[in-house]
C-alpha cells in the first residue's frame, strides 16, 4: 500500500493506519517523526502492533512516539503528552491512527491553548 498523507501545517501531517512496510514511504516523503495515536488491538488481529511499526521506524532513522488514544475519548493528559512530543520531535511529523481523523483532532487540541 502507498502511504497517503494529509498536511495540516508545513510541519505536521496525518495518515491512516500504517504498517512497517509504509515506513520507507514516510522517509521518502521527508518525515522525521512518526506518532502512533492508535491503541494496539483496537482493530483486531489484523492491525499492526505499535512495536512492529516502531522497529521499522527506528531502523529507518525516524523518531517514534506512541500516544494511544481512544476515538471520542481524548484526555487532557493525552493532549499534554502530544504537545510535549511535538515540541521535542524532529520535524516534519506524521501522526497516524485508524483514519487520520483522531490524530488531526489531537493535534488541533494541542494548538488550542
Amino acid at each position: 500500500m502507498t502511504l497517503r498523507t494529509q498536511a495540516l501545517t508545513p510541519h505536521f501531517a496525518v495518515a491512516a493506519q500504517m504498517d512497517a512496510s509504509m515506513v520507507a514511504d514516510a522517509v521518502a516523503q521527508g518525515f522525521k517523526t512518526l506518532v502512533n495515536n492508535r491503541p494496539d488491538g483496537e482493530g483486531g488481529p489484523d492491525q499492526p502492533l505499535s512495536s512492529s511499526v516502531e522497529a521499522a521506524a527506528r531502523a529507518a532513522g525516524l523518531h517514534y512516539v506512541h500516544i494511544p488514544v481512544v476515538s471520542g475519548a481524548i484526555t487532557p493528559e493525552q493532549v499534554q503528552a502530544m504537545r510535549e512530543a511535538l515540541q521535542a520531535a524532529p520535524q516534519p511529523v506524521l501522526a497516524f491512527c485508524r483514519s487520520g481523523a483522531r490524530s488531526a483532532q489531537l493535534f488541533a487540541l494541542t494548538q488550542a491553548e
